[in-house]
């Protein structure tokens, strides 16, 4: 039976999108892993010696590359299928927020301390005077999920939530979540490097408190690296995450709350300084200042209307010695500073035609009819104008204006 052709094409379309909207690191790290894991298959190897992490080989034969393999190959379909599912989510995040280059040197710097964690911790369980085990020194250890454990704790320090789910089944308290996934997993599965984990999450620990303060540059140095014409093409990439220009969308939330005690990945408050890696929009919280060489205020196209309709309608308010049918009888403007609460009756209408000029609208201010003259113009007039502008002093300098 012939498939389905549009489920097929619907499937392949979403898991199209989904692939897209992967940064380019943590999607070229799953690349990396799955082809490593793929070649290891077809050629047969499985035994893992010369690549995981052995603590007795770092140390009596300084084989540093295993810090770096060890975290690249996996023992089975399984093991990458889970820890690179794992890392999308994660990985996407992060690198959202910090930059692709920035998130490459921070997870080679958790490989780096997580490496340096187990390499004491075993040498101390192996050489304690109360009870030597060398089991820690001969354990080899493979996977990205000792990076992933690091990741975590990073997460969740920036997310600001309280409580964590584990697999939906139970809330547990933030600052617990990736020891108590560390308990969950020595339970459920066998086989899994305790030791590692733990210094993931060490790791991640060390990061958030700001231990690692010294060893991350500032973001100068990560710029450079962006801009340098090795990375061109990879920059120019619409999945690349420029180290000061990351996705705004893909930040993680955050929280006020000022009882946090963790500090930062660079100084003071971690998610304060990686927010500060992000672009952020500038609001004004004052208004700007009055402009000299401008005078006058700014009129929206609703409050009131055009300059020369208003310079008219004034002009003839001035020679008739009335006010306009039409400035009486116009309804309230929108978002205007005056409004009419009313027609006036055809007896007030002519009572207003007869009263003299400077009778009508408000009596001008000494200290209004002082500032125009003196800015050169005659009392006279001055008076005339401020009552046709109903005491607006920048509508009797551009009446003034024009007469003059």
């Amino acid at each position: 039976m012939r498939p389905n052709i549009v489920s097929e094409a619907g499937l392949q379309t979403r898991m199209g999108q989904w692939w897209e909207g992967i940064p380019v690191l943590t999607s070229s790290v799953v690349v990396v892993c799955g082809v490593i894991y793929l070649v290891c298959l077809l050629v047969g190897y499985d035994s893992f010696a010369e690549v995981c992490f052995w603590p007795s080989a770092v140390i009596s034969r300084f084989q540093v590359y295993r810090i770096f393999t060890s975290i690249l190959f996996h023992g089975s379909l399984l093991h990458v299928l889970f820890n690179m599912l794992a890392l999308v989510p994660l990985g996407s995040e992060l690198e959202r927020i910090m930059g692709s280059v920035r998130l490459l040197y921070i997870i080679a710097l958790l490989a780096i301390s997580s490496a340096l964690f187990h390499l004491l911790i075993a040498l101390l369980v192996a050489h304690n005077p109360f009870h030597p085990s060398p089991y820690f020194m001969d354990e080899c250890a493979i996977g990205f999920s000792g990076i992933l454990f690091s990741m975590i704790v990073i997460e969740t320090s920036l997310s600001g939530a309280q409580t964590r789910s584990v697999f939906g089944l139970f809330n547990v308290p933030a600052t617990w979540y990736a020891l108590i996934l560390l308990v969950v997993f020595q339970l459920v599965m066998t086989n899994v490097s305790l030791l590692g984990h733990l210094c993931g999450i060490l790791s991640g620990f060390a990061c958030t408190y700001g231990l690692f303060n010294v060893l991350i540059p500032g973001t100068s140095f990560f710029s450079a690296i962006e801009s340098s014409s090795y990375l061109s093409t990879c920059v120019r990439r619409p999945k690349f995450i420029m180290c000061t220009g990351g996705n705004g969308a893909g930040y993680l939330p955050t929280h006020s709350n000022q009882t946090v005690t963790s500090s930062g990945v660079l100084s003071g408050n971690i998610w304060e300084n990686l927010s500060s890696w992000m672009p952020q929009r500038e609001n004004s919280a004052q208004p700007v200042a009055d402009d000299t060489r401008f005078p006058g205020r700014g009129r929206t196209l609703t409050s009131q209307t055009s300059t020369g309709n208003q310079d008219s309608t004034l002009q003839a308010r001035l020679l008739s010695g009335s006010e306009s049918p039409e400035r009486i009888s116009a309804p309230a403007a929108i978002g205007g500073e005056r409004s009419l609460t009313g027609r006036q009756s055809a007896v007030d209408t002519t009572a207003g035609a007869t009263r003299p000029l400077g009778q009508q609208g408000s009596i001008p201010s000494d200290e209004k009819v002082q500032k125009l003259v003196a800015m050169g113009f005659e009392k006279t007039q001055v008076e005339v104008a401020l009552a046709a502008a109903e005491g607006d002093l920048n509508v009797a300098v551009e009446i003034l204006s024009q007469q003059g």
